[in-house]
C-alpha cells in the first residue's frame, strides 16, 4: 500500500509541477517567460508579399478574362511590440501593439525597387465611388483622370506599391469629392501599417479565472462592432490572436478578433502533431470562415451579396470595395477562380493554420494567409473602366509567419515538455522497482513456506513397547519409525529392544 501512495504521490507531483507552469501564462510581469513572449513577441515574424500581374492589360479592358501571373514573395521581417501597458483592478490590462517592418532582401525573390503592373487601384476604386453621383461629375472625375494621366494600369515598384507613393489624384479627389477617401498625402495599400499599432487593446490577464487569459474585453472602448448588419457578426470574442487559454482540448475552437479583418475570426481543430519537437495542435480555418449567408446562414451579417469564400470589408475601410479571401480564393466558390486565368487554389500552399501548444495555449507555428481583391467593373461616363465585366480581380496576397526557435524554443521545451518527461520517467522506474520488490517479497514468502512444510514431514524415532506375548503394540499417529534390536533374551522369547520409552506422534 505504502509503494502505490508513493507512485500516486509522485503522479501527483508531475501534475502539479505541469499546473504551476501552465499558471505562469498568465499576464503578468513576474510570469517570466510567458509574460515576455505575450510583450514583446520574440519568435521572428516575417510578412511575405505576393503580387497578380496582369499580363492582359488591354486585353482586360476589351472585356477577356484577366491573364495573372503572381509575382512574389517579397518578404519583410515584423517586429511587434507592446507598449503603454496598464493593468487594471479588473483583471485586464490595456495595451497598443506597434509594427514595424523592415524588407529582407535574402528572403525575397527580388528587391523592393522591382517594377510591376498592376491595375491602377486609386483610380479604378474612386470610379466606383462616383458611380452613383450626377453624369456631370462623372464626367469632370473622368477629365481629371486624363490631366492627371491617370491610367486603368500603373507600372510601380514593389516599394511604391507597399508603402505609398505620391499622386496628385489624392489632392484633386479631397478638393472637388470631399470625403471620397478617408486619406491625404501618400497612397499605397500598407501606409498606416508601419509603424502604426492595431488599436487600444483590453484583455483578461488570468489572475482570477486562467481559463479567460487572453479574451478580449473591449477594443477601443467597445465591445462590439457597428460594420456588420447582426449582432452576432459586431461580436467582439476571443483572443487578439497571440495566446490562448491552457489545456486545450479537440473540441475547442480558436476564436479571435483582428481588426484587419475587421471581424472575429474561428479556426477549428484537424490534427495533433508535433512542432519542434514539441506536441501541438494543428487549427485551420473552415470552409464556413467567408461563406456567405446562402451557404452558411450565420455570415448572413457580413457580406450576403456575394459568392461564397470573400468577405466584404469596404464597410471597415472606408467603401473601397475591397474583398479579403484565402489566397487564390481557396476553399471558395470555383466561380471565383475560373473568372481569371492563373490560380491554382490548394491548400498546402493557400490555406491558414496555427499550430499550438494544447497545455500552455502558446502558439508555436503561425501562417496566416490573406488576399485582397479589387471589384471592378465598367462605369459609364468613365472610360478608364473601358469594357471590364464585373469580377472581383485578386491584387495580392500575403502570409504573416513566425515559428518558435532559439533561446525561446530550448527554454519552452526544458521546462514544459523535458522536465515532465523527467518525472513522467521517473514514475515508470519506481513503478518498475515496486513490482520488483513485490516479486521477491513473493519468492522470499515461497521459500519460508517450502521450508516450514519440510519441517512439519520430518518422523521422529519411536521406540515401540510390545505386549507380554511379544508383539508390538500399535501407536497412536500416521507416521513412524520403527528401531529394532534383533536377538533372543533371557526373558523367554521376547523380541529384544528398548523398552519403556514411547513417544506419540
Amino acid at each position: 500500500m505504502g509503494l502505490f501512495l508513493d507512485i500516486n504521490d509522485l503522479h501527483a507531483f508531475v501534475i502539479c509541477c505541469c499546473c504551476s507552469r501552465v499558471q505562469k501564462v498568465q499576464i503578468d510581469p513576474s510570469s517570466g517567460l510567458a509574460y515576455t513572449m505575450w510583450r514583446d513577441i520574440p519568435v521572428p515574424f516575417y510578412m511575405s508579399v505576393y503580387f497578380f500581374e496582369v499580363k492582359n492589360p488591354t486585353e482586360f479592358l476589351s472585356g477577356e478574362k484577366a491573364v495573372l501571373s503572381q509575382r512574389g514573395p517579397y518578404v519583410y521581417r515584423e517586429y511587434r511590440q507592446k507598449s503603454n501597458i496598464t493593468f487594471h483592478d479588473n483583471f485586464t490590462v490595456s495595451y497598443r501593439e506597434y509594427r514595424q517592418y523592415h524588407f529582407s532582401p535574402e528572403h525575397s525573390v527580388g528587391n523592393e525597387s522591382d517594377e510591376l503592373i498592376l491595375p491602377n487601384m486609386l483610380a479604378l476604386s474612386a470610379a466606383l465611388m462616383v458611380e452613383h453621383l450626377p453624369y456631370a461629375l462623372k464626367v469632370i472625375f473622368s477629365t481629371a483622370l486624363k490631366t492627371f494621366n491617370e491610367k486603368s494600369f500603373i507600372q510601380k515598384s514593389v516599394k511604391e506599391i507597399l508603402w505609398g507613393y505620391d499622386d496628385p489624384l489624392v489632392d484633386f479627389l479631397n478638393r472637388v469629392f470631399p470625403g471620397i477617401i478617408p486619406f491625404k498625402g501618400k497612397f499605397g495599400l500598407f501606409v498606416d501599417f508601419n509603424n502604426s499599432n492595431t488599436g487600444l487593446f483590453t484583455v483578461n490577464t488570468g489572475a482570477d479565472n486562467i481559463s479567460k487569459v487572453h479574451l478580449v474585453d473591449n477594443w477601443n472602448g467597445v465591445t462590439e462592432l457597428s460594420y456588420w448588419n447582426t449582432e452576432q457578426c459586431n461580436m467582439i470574442n476571443g483572443t487578439a490572436g497571440e495566446m490562448w487559454a491552457p489545456f486545450l482540448t479537440p473540441s475547442d475552437t480558436l476564436k479571435f478578433y483582428t481588426p484587419d479583418a475587421c471581424r472575429t475570426l474561428e479556426l477549428v481543430y484537424q490534427k495533433s502533431g508535433w512542432t519542434s519537437h514539441i506536441p501541438s495542435f494543428r487549427y485551420v480555418a473552415p470552409k464556413t470562415m467567408f461563406a456567405n449567408g446562402s451557404t452558411y446562414p450565420p455570415n448572413e451579417g457580413f457580406c450576403p451579396c456575394r459568392e461564397s469564400g470573400v468577405l466584404n470589408v469596404s464597410s471597415c475601410r472606408h467603401n473601397s470595395q475591397v474583398f479579403v479571401s484565402h489566397p487564390h480564393f481557396y476553399n471558395g466558390d470555383p466561380v471565383l477562380w475560373q473568372a481569371v486565368h492563373g490560380l491554382t487554389p490548394n491548400e498546402r500552399e493557400h490555406g491558414l493554420f496555427i499550430d499550438i501548444h494544447p497545455l500552455t495555449g502558446i502558439p508555436l507555428n503561425v501562417s496566416i494567409k490573406l488576399q485582397l481583391n479589387l471589384f471592378l467593373k465598367s462605369v459609364q461616363g468613365i472610360t478608364e473602366t473601358g469594357k471590364i465585366r464585373p469580377l472581383l480581380l485578386p491584387f495580392l496576397w500575403f502570409e504573416e509567419s513566425g515559428i518558435i526557435d532559439g533561446p525561446a524554443l530550448d527554454t519552452f521545451y526544458n521546462y514544459l515538455v523535458l522536465l515532465p518527461k523527467i518525472l513522467e520517467f521517473l514514475q515508470y522506474i519506481l513503478i518498475a522497482l515496486g513490482c520488483l520488490m513485490v516479486l521477491l517479497a513473493l519468492v522470499i514468502l515461497h521459500l519460508r513456506k517450502r521450508v516450514r512444510a519440510s519441517k512439519t514431514t520430518t518422523n521422529d524415532i519411536y521406540t515401540v513397547p510390545f505386549t507380554s506375548g511379544g508383539r508390538p503394540k500399535a501407536l497412536d499417529g500416521q507416521c513412524f519409525r520403527l528401531e529394532l534390536g534383533v536377538g533372543i533374551g533371557e526373558g523367554g522369547g521376547q523380541w529384544g529392544g528398548k523398552r519403556g520409552d514411547q513417544k506419540h506422534g
